[in-house]
C-alpha cells in the first residue's frame, strides 16, 4: 500500500496544502518518511489523516465558484468501530460546506472494505448539501453492495456509469461535468 499515491496530475490546478480555505492548509509532507499506516501496512506520506485509524483521504480539487470538491480515499471505511463518517463530516466536510461546497465526488477505488453503522451522519450530510449532491465514483463492487445493503445509496449516488469512469484522463472541470451529467440524467 505504501506505493499507492493519491492522484497527482491535477497538482498544477490545485493543492489543498496551499489553499487557505482547505482543512489541510499549510500541511507539510515528507517524501521519505512513512508516518501513516493502516493496521500493519504503511501508506504513502501524501495521504491525509483526518482522525480515522483505517481511512485516509486526499482532497484532489476544489472549485469554490462551482461549489464542488473531488476527494480520493484509501483504506477501510469503518463506521461500526471508528465512526469514520462522523470524523469525515466533522473534520473535513463541514469545513468545506462552510466555504460553500455542496457537490462532492468521492473516489473509492482504494477503499478496500466498508463496515456500516447507522445512517445519521449520511442523512445529515445529504440534508446539508441542499441543492447539491454526493457521488461515489469507482468504488469496488463489494463496497458498493455494503453501502446499498444499509440504504446509504439513498444519500450517496453509486453504480452504473459512476463505477466505470476513466476520470484520470480528464481535467477537474471535465470530470465534474461528466459526473453532474450522469446525476442529472438519473434525476430526469
Amino acid at each position: 500500500m505504501h506505493e499507492i499515491e493519491p492522484f497527482y496530475k491535477w497538482r498544477d490546478d490545485y493543492i489543498a496544502a496551499e489553499d487557505d480555505r482547505s482543512p489541510f492548509f499549510n500541511t507539510e509532507y515528507s517524501e521519505f518518511y512513512y508516518d501513516k499506516q493502516i493496521y500493519n501496512f504503511l501508506l504513502h506520506p501524501q495521504w491525509d489523516f483526518f482522525g480515522s485509524p483505517t481511512l485516509y483521504l486526499k482532497i484532489l480539487f476544489v472549485d469554490y465558484d462551482r461549489q464542488y470538491a473531488v476527494i480520493e480515499f484509501i483504506g477501510e471505511w469503518n463506521d461500526a468501530i471508528t465512526n469514520d463518517i462522523m470524523l469525515l463530516k466533522r473534520e473535513i466536510l463541514e469545513t468545506m460546506m462552510d466555504e460553500g461546497v455542496n457537490k462532492f465526488i468521492l473516489i473509492g477505488e482504494n477503499v478496500l472494505n466498508f463496515h456500516a453503522s447507522d445512517d445519521c451522519y449520511y442523512e445529515e450530510w445529504f440534508q446539508d448539501v441542499e441543492d447539491g449532491w454526493i457521488a461515489g465514483v469507482n468504488f469496488r463492487e463489494h463496497v458498493v453492495e455494503e453501502f446499498k445493503s444499509v440504504n446509504l445509496d439513498y444519500y450517496i449516488n453509486f453504480g452504473g456509469e459512476l463505477d466505470e469512469l476513466h476520470w484520470r484522463q480528464l481535467k477537474p472541470l471535465q470530470f465534474f461535468k461528466k459526473v453532474e451529467e450522469l446525476l442529472m440524467r438519473r434525476l430526469n
